[in-house]
């Protein structure tokens, strides 16, 4: 065994050991700490709000330690609060049914039909065969990481990054053959460039999902929880503006620092053209349920921008935006969209359609509608106990009683970040969002920047192989030594915080003022 499979091997060993202290840890710790909490008296608590305290001390390190699936464990929260009698059945369960969910829901089987019949590939092979890329490694490289990005935006980000893995394969498979029919040996897990592409594919999956409501369960949930918490609305069309402001900044940072830290030592790879036009050739032609696939998406996203011209043209007053908002949310366009691909024949003599339900629901990532809907059963079980009031004025009384927007967004921003570089990104959205939009409320500011804050900041987990499915993925390949992992990831969520997220904070500010 060579010397870097030793270290790799040994690498792995230790992140199993601290996983599995890091999970009995919770397992035994949490339960007790959560008794201790119910059983030391907090006068200016209800009782409600003091067990629901308890409840969210468990389930808050249980999302963080993860002894049981995190699914599980968001589930386990609204029982809690219904057995210990801190809140009503139906109450507790209603944010299971939130319209969040079903967006989320059509997302994802417009999703899984795009995978299923390729669409996903048409689009990113068809962007690698533009003229402009050529065998170019720097043209390569941004064309990996543009086509990650833009597909992640509406396809899952680990999804999108593992149909990118075997592209980016392939091309580094290219350039060994290229040097070694030159006379040159190599070995892609020590080529600086194999490393600098495997990290631009999992960065450009993280990255592409700010663009969208439903690029990422963070946008989502902070979405939900200003609608559920403040009945503050943001529309698919009004996050798509932020987003793609962010998604932009945010790429140019990664592809930046990638390309100066891991550049290419040649000037063409010769055969990645070949192999671009091999890999298109085996899609064949296009086929009746891609096109089915394709007007269903096209139908959903014009269903979610229209209200966005309308808001433009006539008005946010319009009695035809208002009547339009109250027929065609977003979840009803998403569904609108998912609900086509079941009607929508490709062989109607033998009552083949689009998409099955076995194929869909397959496509569908129930455990991240239940933390989905966890998330938003505990937010919103906090803010009506006054919970998150109790919690968010210590908090504000510890910051000296007067909170700025902008400190705001940064605390809260980082806070994020360093949760979603040790658990789900899901998760961590769930645990402090509830309390910055109550923060943001009792220093009397707008919720809307530091959620919006929150949610991007989520997406930059960029250190460790765990922080998102993406960064495993691309560890997993042996050509991204965790050390360059760790490095090349702490300056790009630092720097995308204070020069992206921050700024799109106050930009945020400023609109919402003027």
């Amino acid at each position: 065994m060579s010397s870097k499979s030793s270290e790799a091997a040994r690498i792995k060993e230790t992140e199993q050991a601290f996983d599995r202290r890091r999970r009995t840890f919770g397992l035994v710790v949490a339960p007790i700490l959560a008794i201790v909490v119910m059983l030391t008296p907090i006068d200016a608590l209800s009782l409600e709000a003091h067990k629901l305290l308890a409840i969210m001390v468990l389930i808050a390190l249980w999302w963080i330690t993860e002894p049981v699936p995190i699914p599980v464990t968001s589930l386990l929260g609204p029982t809690l609060a219904v057995v210990t009698g801190a809140i009503p059945a139906g109450q507790a369960f209603a944010a299971f049914a939130n319209p969040m969910i079903f967006l989320f829901m059509g997302g994802f089987i417009l999703a899984k039909a795009m995978m299923m019949h390729g669409l996903d590939k048409r689009f990113a092979y068809w962007l690698l065969s533009r003229s402009w890329v050529g065998s170019n490694p720097r043209r390569i490289f941004l064309a990996i990481g543009l086509a990650t990005a833009l597909c992640s935006g509406w396809v899952s980000n680990t999804a999108t990054a593992a149909m990118m893995f075997p592209i980016c394969l392939g091309l580094l498979n290219s350039i060994k053959d290229m040097m070694a029919a030159n006379g040159r040996q190599i070995e892609l897990n020590e080529y600086k460039y194999a490393t600098g592409l495997m990290l631009m594919t999992a960065y450009s999956a993280s990255i592409g999902g700010v663009l969208t409501p439903i690029g990422t369960p963070p946008n989502l949930i902070m979405l939900g929880f200003l609608d559920s918490m403040q009945g503050i609305h943001v529309s698919f069309f009004e996050w798509m503006i932020w987003g793609f402001v962010a998604m932009t900044f945010y790429f140019a940072i990664a592809y930046v620092v990638l390309s100066k830290l891991f550049p290419a030592d040649v000037d063409r790879i010769d055969g990645a053209e070949e192999f671009i036009r091999a890999r298109i050739a085996e899609l064949g032609q296009w086929t009746r349920a891609q096109k089915n696939t394709l007007f269903a998406f096209i139908t959903a996203v014009v269903l979610w921008i229209i209200p966005g011209f309308l808001n433009m043209f006539l008005g946010e007053t319009s009695p035809v935006l208002k009547m339009y908002n109250r027929l065609f949310p977003e979840a009803i366009a998403a569904m609108c969209g998912a609900l086509m691909l079941f009607l929508l024949p490709v062989n109607f003599s033998k009552r083949e359609f689009t998409i099955s339900w076995k194929e869909a629901s397959a496509g569908v990532e129930w455990g991240t509608l239940i933390l989905f809907g966890g998330g938003l059963a505990m937010g919103g079980m906090m803010y009506k106990t006054g919970l998150s009031q109790w919690i968010g004025d210590l908090i504000v009384a510890g910051m000296g009683g007067a909170v700025s927007q902008v400190v705001l967004v940064a605390v809260f921003s980082v806070l994020a970040l360093l949760l979603s570089e040790l658990t789900s990104h899901t998760a961590a959205t769930n645990m402090i969002g509830p309390l910055a939009i109550t923060i943001a409320v009792s220093a009397g500011l707008s919720p809307v920047p530091v959620s919006v804050g929150i949610a991007l900041s989520a997406s930059l987990g960029f250190m460790l192989p765990v922080s998102t499915p993406p960064n495993a993925i691309v560890y997993a390949s042996g050509y991204v030594p965790i050390t360059k992992m760790i490095s090349t990831g702490v300056y790009i969520d630092f720097v995308g915080i204070a020069f992206v997220t921050i700024p799109i904070a106050i930009w945020l500010v400023g609109l919402i003022v003027g």
